[in-house]
């Protein structure tokens, strides 16, 4: 391999690290299994509209936006726990409501390409779209 391209890795690394260890505490097991069901969910959403037409470069960058928007939730989080002393309990608790809700996505993802879904999973969904369909005419009435 070539020495400078062994360097730029190098440098690469470090600066994620830096990057990761400032604004997350760190990787832990929690954030990988978070940036994992992050990446499953922006690909079976994508794969769930291209099956169904409804692939849109607009409604994909937002979202992307919003996949972004969850790993600055934790960095806040994160923030918030430095200041009450490192007790890294208000970043778990919000890693944890993400990795639910992303599961949650992927499943209604594999449901709307046509997988089989279990009943109990099929369920929970309805009862988060109906508990959302119940919040939004009042978003849509500020209109």
């Amino acid at each position: 391999m070539d020495e400078r391209f062994t360097i730029l890795i190098k440098m690469f690394s470090t600066a994620f690290g830096a990057v990761t260890g400032y604004f997350f505490g760190g990787w832990g097991v929690l954030m990988h299994l978070l940036l994992i069901l992050v990446a499953v969910d922006w690909f079976t959403g994508w794969i769930a509209a291209w099956s169904s037409g409804e692939l849109m470069s607009r409604r994909g960058f937002y979202g992307i936006a919003r996949k972004v928007a969850i790993f600055l939730m934790v960095t806040v989080a994160h923030f918030v726990d430095l200041v009450l002393g490192n007790l890294k309990y208000f970043q778990n608790a919000v890693i944890f409501f993400y990795l639910a809700n992303e599961l949650l996505s992927i499943i209604e993802n594999a449901g709307r390409m046509g997988l089989p879904i279990p009943k109990v999973f099929q369920q929970a969904i309805e009862i988060l779209n109906s508990k959302s369909d119940e919040e939004e005419p009042s978003r849509h009435e500020q209109k």
